[in-house]
This record gives structure tokens, C-alpha cells and sequence, in this order.
């Protein structure tokens, strides 16, 4: 079993890339390839990881090193984490929890959005906030905060895995420029009109 959060945002120079088959500057794209490597048939692995090697697809290292994940281990579920929670130990990026199994291949992904919470020095993100997550852990079932994505989808996309809630409820407004226009105009109506009334009482 590996537990470990490696490294973000760490530069290797060559001579650390030699003995990895995806070269690449990335420590933590290094250190996937490691964890994969060195766990055996079986082996369990439970790992923090920087959004940014989820959704990189310009770089054939980090898509390399993420078929391999897919190829060799099951990857069970990923853990979408607020942003924040590693700022007190120096790391402001948007990490994620990637759980899986050695012994390939995956067939399907089941995500868990926590991304929406909000941590600050006054609220810590604390382990109450996973009481849904491992509720729903046993079945992989869906919810407004999960969903399972298939093997399929991941390629079709280039290998990006990063955790887009499909079920978030969106305050986008998505009107169109003419809807709000007439809103804009009937509203204005709706003004002369209460001014008009107002003029015909006259002053009091």
C-alpha cells in the first residue's frame, strides 16, 4: 500500500528523468510513474495530486503517464478537493485524491466534487465533510456530488480526467441578448406607466 503526497510544482533536470519511461520535468508526473511501477499485483495506493496533472493534455509525458495509470491500475474513484486546503502547508494549487488498484485496466472512473466548499483559516476542511462520500463509497453510487465516468469518455477527451460536476447547480445566467432586451423594454413600460399614474394624481 502507498500513501503519499508528492511534491507540486517541482522542476527534475535530466539526469533525474533517466530511469522513468515518460520523461518529463514534472515531480509529480514522476512520481505517478514511480507509485505505479513500484506497487505489486493488487498493491492499494491512495495519493494527493495537483489538478494540473488531471487536465494537461499538451504534454505527451502527462498523457503517457495517464494511459498508464488507466492501462495498469483500476482507478477507482478521484476526490475533487476545495481550493485551499493546502495553503497553510505552501501549496495554493487545486489538489485532488486519486485512489486505485494495481491490476488494469480501468473501465470506468467514480468521482466525488467536495470543490465547492470553502475553506479559510476559520473553517477547516474537516473529516465530517467525507460523511457522504463514504456513504456513497460501497456502491459508487451517483448523487448531486458524484458520478462515474467511463473509459471511453476519458479517451475521447485526450486523457483528461479532471472532476467537471455534471449534476452542479449552475447561477450562470444563460439568457440571450434578446431576452433581456424584451425584459429590459417591458420593464421600462412597466416605469412610464407607474410615472404616468403618479402624474394624473397630481400633488397632495
Amino acid at each position: 500500500m502507498v500513501l503519499t503526497n508528492p511534491p507540486f510544482g517541482g522542476k527534475e533536470g535530466k539526469d533525474a528523468q533517466t530511469r522513468f519511461a515518460y520523461k518529463t520535468g514534472a515531480t509529480q508526473v514522476l512520481f505517478l510513474q514511480h507509485v505505479i511501477d513500484s506497487l505489486r499485483p493488487g498493491g492499494r495506493c491512495g495519493m494527493v495530486i495537483d489538478e494540473g496533472v488531471l487536465f494537461r493534455t499538451n504534454e505527451t509525458a502527462f498523457v503517457q503517464t495517464k494511459r498508464k495509470l488507466l492501462d495498469d491500475c483500476s482507478l477507482r474513484c478521484i476526490v475533487s478537493l476545495p481550493g485551499g486546503v493546502f495553503t497553510a502547508a505552501g501549496a495554493g494549487v487545486k489538489t485532488n485524491l486519486l485512489f486505485f488498484n494495481k491490476g488494469g485496466p480501468t473501465e470506468k472512473v467514480w468521482y466525488y466534487d467536495l470543490s465547492d466548499i470553502k475553506v479559510g483559516k476559520r473553517k477547516p476542511f474537516t473529516l465530517d465533510k467525507f460523511d457522504d462520500f463514504f456513504r456513497l463509497l460501497p456502491t459508487q453510487g451517483d448523487s448531486e456530488r458524484s458520478w462515474t465516468v467511463t473509459r471511453q469518455e476519458i479517451e475521447a477527451r485526450g486523457f483528461d480526467l479532471k472532476a467537471v460536476n455534471p449534476n452542479a447547480k449552475s447561477n450562470e445566467d444563460t439568457r440571450t441578448p434578446e431576452e433581456l432586451l424584451d425584459i429590459i423594454e417591458q420593464k421600462g413600460r412597466e416605469v412610464a406607466e407607474a410615472l404616468a399614474a403618479l402624474r394624473k394624481m397630481g400633488p397632495r
